[in-house]
Formats: C-alpha cells, structure tokens, sequence
C-alpha cells in the first residue's frame, strides 16, 4: 500500500500552505487551520490575500503587502524568501466572537519548480512567535521569564542533538547488522548461481540473487535516505574518469537488458567531457539507477542511449535517453517524491526511492538532475555536474608495489588474510578462492590476531574488516603501516556498513581500496588478482 502524502502533508504538526503560480491556495495543514481558526473547504482554491486580508481597522496593518512583496521575489528569482516577524491579524469566527486576534508570525517562502525549471508552487511556512514577542514587549517585569524560555529551549536543543547522534549512531549499527549477514547470503547465492546445476536448481539460486539483490537495494536506500535527511551524507568528491565509470554500470545492467531484449547502446563520450568532479561510488550509484530505471520501462527491441558532453567551461552533462513508454505530464512533477511509484509494469520491483535518492545525491555533489519526456516516445534523464580534470599517476610508487609483492613469493603459494569476524563470509571468500588454488586464505576472527598473523606469514594482501569485536578496523591498519614488518602489505578495507562512503582517510592512511559488502565475486577475484594471484 502506497503512502498517502496528502493526508501525512495535511497531519504535519508545522503551519503550512501551498499555493500555486497565481498564489491559490491548494494544500494546508491542519495545524495551520487550527491557527487561522478557519476551515479547510473555506480556504482551498481562493487566493491567499482572499482569505486572510490585513485588518481594516487597523491603518499601519503592513502583513498584507509584505506577504505580497516576499511572494513575488520568490515567483520573480525563484529562490526563498525568510521575512522578518510580522503582526497579522487573524479574523475569528462569528461563532467566537468575530472581530480580529494579533499574532506575531516568521513566514518563509520557498519555490517548488517542475522538471522545466519553471516555477509550480509556493510553500508557505510559518511559525508561530506569538508568545515570546509579547514576553520581549513586557519589559523587566518579563525578565525572568525570558530566561527561562531561553533555558528550556537550550535544553530543547541540547535534547535534539542528543536524538541525532542516536539515530545515526542506529542507522549505522543497523547498516553493518544488515548487510553482513546479506553478504554471506548473496555471495553464496551467486556461487550456486554460477555451480553446475539442473536447470529447477538454477532457477532457484537465480530467484534467491534476485531477491537478495532487491533487498540489498532496500536497505541501502533506506539507510541513504536517512541518511541525506539527518544531513550526515559524506562525499569523497575527486577527478572521476567516466568511460570507466560508465563501462562498469552498463556492465551490470546488461545482463538485465538482454533478458528484456532492450539494446544498450555504448556510451558516446565528447572530447574534452572525460572527467567529473564527483564521488565515484555515489555517482556509479546513480548511473545505475537511471540505465535500470531505462531498461525496466522499456519496450522489447527498445534502445537505451548514454552521452556525455560539455556545458560551458567548468560544466559537463550526462544524459540517458530510452525509447520507453515515456512519462504523464502529471507524473512528472511528483516523479522525485520518496516512494512515489508511477505505474510500473508488473514484473518491475523497486521501493519509489531511487530517482529521489539520486537527485539528491546528485545535488550533494553541486549538480543537477532534470528529466524530459513524452509519452509513448521515451524519456531523457539529464545529470548536470562540475568538469574536473585528470589526477597525476604516480608510476613509480606502482613499480615498487610491484617489486615489493614479488619479494613475498615464495614456496609457489599467496597467502591472503582475511580479518573478519563472521565465519560466514569467511566460508564464503574460501569457497570463492577455491578457483585459485595457489591462493592460501589465512581468516583471523579479531584484528589481534589479524596483526599476529600478518607479522608472522607476511601475506600478499590484508583483507580487513573494519568492524571487529576487539580492534577497530582503522586501528589495525594503523599498526600495520607501523610495524616495519609489514607495512608494505597492501590492505583492502571491507565494510558493511552503507551509511560510511569515506575512503579518503582510510586511503591516505595506507590502505590500497575500499570496498562496500556484500562484494561480488567478480569485483573479489579482480582484488585477488591485482595484489595475491601471479
């Protein structure tokens, strides 16, 4: 069952209006009805200056024109207005009394623009300062009282930070007690997938890699979301080569447009547009996103196109276009709202959040994601982001890994050592393994022993957790770049947990990668190969 955002917008506890371009109203909250002492079918579809003129007994009432002057610079410059406190008078009903009541209130206009750019409402927020004016209006007498307002809301506060390092501190407790076991649950999967079975046992293991994969989407979506809300999404924000970048997402959508006969197309890159200025893994999230989103409301024998180009000097633009079934103009402007699904076809999952977590990822990043279409002919989604230029290859740091790893070949055997707690994915990495033979996996259940064994056997690669029962995993890797005997192991971080994506730390304090559980077999052996397997 879809969520109904009209009656969860109408039960916010804020006072709230929307109105349109003509400055109608076409959605309030409850509590702001309560506030105006008005009811809803009184105020829906009449203009805001209509229902809530200034008082004509009152000649400097200045509410009006006020409201007026800040509602036309957010239509004009289509960017937020906060005004100043203003003195409205709010007109009780006959039934009450009649006659006016002051109210003090700080209004704030904020423009919601449709997929053009063009301006589609006005929210309209105030709160309500009532109380704390007259209390500043009442002199010494008032003083003490002021105090204590003032105490109790830096309580207030003090009580509300405390609730936002709870909750981040559950969304990443709950990310790592998540993912890991779905680690363990689709890397199997995708083992048995790849395994010599009949075709009902396939069809199993296929079935169970769908579903773990739909559910991994969940979770990270989820997380993300919250993530993004709570203003705690980190960026690792660099040069990032899109051929690569591109290759790698279409890659992984292509088995999903051959099995719905959609032609993907390479992408068409133009020259001078080959870097961004992003985060790789978020950016590569959201390509994803949007090359899925083409081949799922496709047609067979549909075509899906990528470009790149430039867009001015500091500018470039990413686009993907399908030949799909398009989009409703009316669905386009609620196309970007958390779990609002369009009409999907029946065999197409998803949860609503991904185009909403991809524009404001994309935003994160200080670009722009728009989209175009036109029913029946196909859509056009468009990323907008900063050029960014090539980072310098230091080749010679890359001849002495070199060097240095084929110092640690000996006996014919690699060594890789996996400090990690969960038995598990350490079954998992064996069995993964087990199509390298030369390749000895090491596990080590704590970073204690991890650092025992690292001194010991001197591996060709670390592969470490960084959620440990005993040492954090930073801290492992720490001792590792401090013993001379092994500091020159390379050390791959692994971490389930969705809601860190900052490498830059871990990187620059020795470490050769990062890699997100659950990893998949191809992106393990790619490691392994790299640093372990000659």
């Amino acid at each position: 069952m879809q969520p109904d955002f009209r009656t969860l917008f109408e039960a916010a506890p804020g006072l709230y209006l929307v109105l349109d371009r003509e400055l109608r109203i076409v959605a309030a909250t409850d509590a702001y009805l309560a506030a105006t002492m008005t009811d809803r079918d009184q105020v829906i579809g009449r203009g805001i200056f209509e229902v809530f003129p200034d008082n004509p007994d009152d000649p400097e009432a200045t509410g009006v024109s006020n409201l007026s002057a800040s509602l036309d610079r957010v239509r004009r410059e289509r960017v937020p207005d906060t005004m100043a406190v203003q003195k409205y008078d709010i007109q009780r009903p006959d039934e009450e009394g009649g006659g006016f009541e002051e109210r003090f209130w700080s209004p704030r206009n904020t423009p919601v623009l449709d997929e053009s750019g063009q301006l589609a409402y006005v929210i309209h927020r105030v709160q309500d300062v009532t109380e704390f004016v007259r209390l500043t209006e009442g002199g010494a007498d008032h003083e003490s009282e002021i105090v204590l307002r003032g105490q109790e809301l830096q309580k207030l506060n003090e009580e509300l930070r405390a609730a936002d390092h709870a909750k981040n501190e559950f969304l990443s407790r709950m990310s790592h007690e998540l993912r890991t076991p779905l680690a363990a649950i689709m890397g199997f999967s995708e083992l048995f997938a790849l395994a010599d079975l009949d075709e009902k046992k396939s069809e199993w293991a296929a079935t169970l890699l769908r579903a773990g994969k739909h559910l991994l989407q969940l979770v990270d979506e989820v997380l993300d979301i919250s993530r993004i809300e709570a203003g705690e999404l980190s960026l690792s924000v660099e040069p990032v080569a899109m051929a690569p970048l591109l290759a790698d997402a279409m890659e992984l959508i292509a088995p999903m447009a051959e099995g719905r006969q959609v032609i993907l197309h390479p992408p068409e890159i133009q020259e001078g547009s080959g870097y961004a200025r992003a985060d790789t893994q978020r950016l590569k999230q959201v390509m994803i996103n949007l090359l899925s989103n083409a081949v799922k409301y496709n047609h067979v024998g549909g075509e899906v196109r990528v470009s790149v180009e430039t867009l001015g000097s500091d500018r470039m633009r990413l686009t993907v276009s399908d030949t799909g079934r398009g989009i409703e103009p009316e669905s386009l402007a609620k196309l970007f709202t958390p779990f609002e699904r369009l009409d999907a076809p029946a065999d197409v999952q998803g949860t609503g959040l991904g185009l909403a977590l991809s524009r404001s990822l994309v935003e994160a990043m200080g670009g722009s994601l728009t989209v175009s279409s036109t029913p029946g002919e196909g859509s056009t989604f468009t990323v907008e982001l900063r050029r960014g230029e090539p980072a310098a290859v230091d080749a010679a740091s890359d001849g002495e890994a070199a060097e240095l790893l084929a110092e640690r070949i000996y006996d014919g055997e690699r060594r890789l050592l996996y400090v990690e707690d969960t038995v598990a994915n350490v079954r998992l990495v064996e069995e993964i393994l087990s199509s390298r033979p030369s390749v000895r996996v090491l596990p080590a259940g704590m970073g204690s022993l991890g650092l025992d064994l690292a001194a010991e056997h001197r591996p060709h690669l670390v592969l470490l957790d960084l959620h440990l029962p005993d040492l954090g995993g930073e801290e492992v890797l720490a001792r590792l770049r401090a013993d001379e005997r092994t500091r020159d192991i390379p050390v791959v971080i692994l971490s389930a947990d969705a809601t860190d994506h900052t490498p830059g730390p871990l990187l620059e304090a020795g470490a050769q990668a990062y890699l997100t559980k659950p990893i998949g077999v191809r992106d393990l052996l790619e490691v392994v190969d790299t640093y372990v397997a000659g």
